[in-house]
């Protein structure tokens, strides 16, 4: 975990119900035997006060006094739950943009990628992640579906976590309309859906490729009746230039703000559906005090429509959350009664 801008991220797989304590006892194998690691004992002792040989393996012994020889572990992190939200990121699925761009990558150039939808094979991908989600009942329990307005991640989003097929009759919009962006798919409710916004602060590279280039809000609205435009300001895109490609650096720092503002919300489990490049450069600045492996579940590149499950924790009070299961004690209030006693006696 490493704190950045106030704010720690772990694999959401590390500690118990997603919350954000590392365990860090694991076993490997040196010369076929098996070694269990009690971390943060102190190494300059005899490490017999340890361990215990018993016929091929190693057991650790722990005894009272070796309990309290024990470092206080820095690898540790200890958070109130209310500071912690569960993030789902998941890349966009398979585009036409990407089948071009890996055949040569000058084909990002081509006005023809104008926001680029889905493959068909892209929408299997996503018909596979939702059956995932919702296997796992991880579809239960979002709150909020936040996703980049672009043709390609808004498909995804409400393919991954939207309702059932749409059927007139329900008086409720549609998350996306019938064959939207050419998908030749059918409209899908937003019925027993969680909430979707739109947001720009987790699009992808800005400028240059033509496939990063959104459309106008107003054109998205009748595709995507029930996603929540209502966060971006400009109808038009303002913020894609054709000659200025928009450095890694800066693309960083949007996405770490990008994760303040997650902070602030008050949900605790957020899908976020956005783009490859946006990921890579956003997590690249967490994890450097994590042991190799733990950095590398947290930065690797993602596949597309790969789902990764993250926590975020809020230090710095950025958010004005308070605990949903904390309770105060001492309800009623009154006079310590066994101490009452006590003195009744003496």
């Amino acid at each position: 975990m490493t704190c950045t801008n106030n704010s720690f991220l772990f694999p959401s797989g590390i500690g118990h119900n997603s919350l954000p304590v590392i365990p860090f006892s694991f076993s490997f194998e040196i010369d076929k035997i098996n070694f269990f690691i009690v971390p943060s004992y102190n190494r300059k002792r005899n490490r017999q006060q340890y361990l215990h040989r018993s016929s091929s393996s190693v057991f650790p012994i722990l005894s009272s006094s070796s309990l309290y020889d024990m470092d206080a572990a820095p690898h540790q992190g200890l958070y109130p739950l209310h500071r912690c939200k569960t993030i789902h990121l998941v890349r966009h699925a398979q585009g036409f943009h990407n089948v071009a761009g890996e055949k040569d990558h000058s084909a990002y150039m081509s006005p023809e990628l104008f926001d680029a939808e889905l493959t068909p094979l892209g929408w299997q991908q996503v018909d596979n992640v939702r059956k995932h989600v919702r296997s796992t009942g991880l579809s239960r329990r979002i709150e909020l579906v936040v996703v980049s307005p672009l043709l390609r991640t808004m498909q995804t989003a409400v393919g991954i976590f939207g309702g059932d097929g749409y059927e007139d009759g329900i008086d409720v919009p549609p998350l996306m309309a019938e064959n939207a962006g050419n998908s030749s798919r059918p409209a899908i409710s937003s019925l027993n859906s969680p909430p979707f916004v739109a947001m720009e602060l987790c699009r992808e590279h800005l400028g240059v490729h033509w496939c990063d280039k959104r459309r106008s809000i107003s054109e998205y609205k009748p595709l995507f009746p029930a996603i929540d435009f209502s966060l971006i300001e400009s109808d038009d895109d303002t913020l894609w230039k054709l000659d200025v490609r928009e450095a890694n650096e800066d693309l960083a720092a949007r996405g770490l703000k990008f994760l303040n503002w997650l902070s602030t919300r008050k949900e605790t489990n957020i899908a976020v559906v956005t783009h490859s490049g946006f990921l890579v450069h956003t997590l690249a600045a967490f994890g450097d005090d994590c042991h190799p492996s733990v950095k590398n579940e947290i930065c690797r590149p993602f596949n597309n429509c790969e789902l990764r499950s993250v926590v975020i924790v809020d230090r710095s009070m950025i958010g004005s959350g308070s605990s949903t299961t904390d309770y105060p004690g001492k309800i009623p209030d009154g006079s310590d009664a066994p101490s009452e006693e006590a003195d009744k006696k003496q």
